[in-house]
C-alpha cells in the first residue's frame, strides 16, 4: 500500500490491529475491532478516530471575511472568535464544491476544514477566487486531527488536560490547549451524532496523543474506531457525505442542509439557483428509507414508484443501532412524503421500502 497516502498514524494502526482499506487514495483502518463494537462504543461509551486525512487550509489578511462571504453559502459575518461554523461551497449552477467547517480564530484569521478528497479541487477553488488581501495556506500536511466521540468523551480527555473542557460549548473550540504535553486545538465538534471533540496537533503529536487517548480510555471502555463506524454513526445521524449525499450534482437545499445556505445575504457563488430551489421548493429531495421486504439498499441502486424511476440511494445499511435495513435516497419530491411506499432495485429484484422520517437516531438529551 505504498502508494497510498498515509495519516502521520499509519504505523501506530498495526500496532493496535487495524484492517486497513485503500479510501480515496488514502492507506485508512475500515475497523480494528468490528464495525458493530466500535458502533456501539460510541453510542454507549466513547471511540477514538484517526481523521487526519481531512484537509486543513487557513485564510488569513483583512479581506478574508469578505472573500469567505462570497465563496461560502453560510453567513460567515454572524461568526464569533472561538466558534465554527457548518457551511458549503457551491458552483454556479448551485452544485456543491465540498462541505465543509469554518474555524473563526481571529477577525483576519480562519481555518477551514475540509473532506480529503477535495482538498485541491478546494484550495484551487479558494485561490481562483481570491481577492484584495487575502492568503491562504494548505496545512493539511503538517496537521493531524483526532476525534473522541461519545458519551463519555469529555471525562476522559479531561483526563490529559487541566483546562476545564465544559467550558467549550457545542460549535466553539479553544486553541493552543496543553493536552498530554503538547499543544492542540480542540473543537466541541464531531461527525457521530454523539457529544465529542475533534483534536487539531502537529503532526509529528498525533501517535503519542492516540495512544495516551486509549491509555486514559481504556478502563472506560474507549475503543479505537475506522471508517466503517465513522460511515454508519454519522448516516444514523443523518449527517451528509460528499460523493454520496452532496456532490457537484446535489446542491445544499437538495441534500437537505438547506439551514446552512443563507439567501439573504449578499452575493454568494450559487446564490441565484440555492435561493430560487429554496423559495420554490427543489425537484428533488433526500429522505430516508425504510426496507419492507428483505434486502439492504446500497449507495447508487435505483428506486421505482411503480415503473417509473425516481431517485437513487446515497447510502444504506443496516443500522447497528435500529438493527433495521434503512438508507438515505434522493427522490423526486412527488414520491417524497414520509408514508410513500417505493420500490428499491436490489440486483434482479424491486424490493419494498418506505419513506420515513430522519434523522434516523437522535442522542438522548
Amino acid at each position: 500500500m505504498t502508494e497510498l497516502k498515509q495519516t502521520p498514524l499509519y504505523d501506530t494502526y498495526k500496532e493496535y490491529g487495524a484492517k486497513i482499506i485503500d479510501f480515496g487514495g488514502w492507506a485508512l483502518p475500515v475497523q480494528f475491532s468490528s464495525i458493530k463494537l466500535e458502533h456501539e462504543a460510541v453510542r454507549t461509551k466513547a471511540g477514538l478516530f484517526d481523521v487526519s486525512h481531512m484537509g486543513e487550509i487557513e485564510v488569513k489578511g483583512s479581506d478574508s471575511l469578505g472573500f469567505l462571504q462570497k465563496v461560502m453559502t453560510n453567513d460567515v459575518s454572524v461568526l464569533k472568535d472561538n466558534k465554527a461554523q457548518y457551511t458549503a461551497m457551491c458552483y454556479e449552477d448551485g452544485g456543491t464544491v465540498d462541505d465543509l467547517l469554518i474555524y473563526r480564530k481571529g477577525e483576519n484569521d480562519f481555518l477551514l476544514v475540509v473532506n480529503a478528497a477535495n482538498i485541491e479541487k478546494d484550495f484551487d477553488w479558494l485561490a481562483q477566487h481570491r481577492f484584495g488581501d487575502v492568503t491562504l495556506n494548505n496545512v493539511s500536511d503538517e496537521t493531524a486531527q483526532l476525534a473522541l466521540q461519545g458519551p463519555i468523551a469529555e471525562k476522559v480527555l479531561q483526563n490529559l488536560t487541566s483546562e476545564n473542557l465544559s467550558d467549550i460549548k457545542f460549535f466553539s473550540f479553544k486553541d493552543d490547549v496543553e493536552l498530554a504535553g503538547t499543544k492542540a486545538l480542540v473543537s466541541r465538534t464531531g461527525y457521530t451524532g454523539e457529544d465529542g471533540f475533534e483534536i487539531y496537533c502537529d503532526a509529528k503529536d498525533a501517535a503519542m496523543l492516540w495512544d495516551k487517548i486509549v491509555e486514559v480510555g481504556k478502563g472506560e471502555g474507549v475503543l479505537p474506531c475506522g471508517l466503517g463506524a465513522r460511515d454508519t454513526l454519522r448516516f444514523e445521524a443523518n449527517l451528509a457525505l460528499y460523493g454520496q449525499e452532496l456532490s457537484k450534482d446535489i446542491t445544499p437545499i437538495e441534500a437537505g442542509i438547506g439551514f446552512a445556505v443563507k439567501v439573504n445575504k449578499e452575493n454568494f457563488i450559487g446564490k441565484e439557483t440555492l435561493k430560487q430551489q429554496k423559495e420554490q421548493g427543489p425537484s428533488r429531495k433526500l429522505v430516508g428509507i425504510e426496507m419492507i421486504d428483505k434486502g439492504i439498499p446500497r449507495h447508487g441502486y435505483e428506486v421505482y414508484g411503480g415503473e417509473e424511476q425516481i431517485g437513487f440511494v446515497t447510502t444504506g445499511t443496516q443500522s447497528p443501532t435500529l438493527k433495521k435495513n434503512i438508507g438515505l435516497a434522493l427522490l423526486n419530491v412527488n414520491h417524497a412524503n414520509v408514508g410513500t411506499e417505493i420500490e428499491v432495485q436490489i440486483r434482479q429484484k424491486r424490493l419494498k421500502a418506505k419513506v420515513v422520517s430522519t434523522p434516523f437516531y437522535k442522542r438522548p438529551k
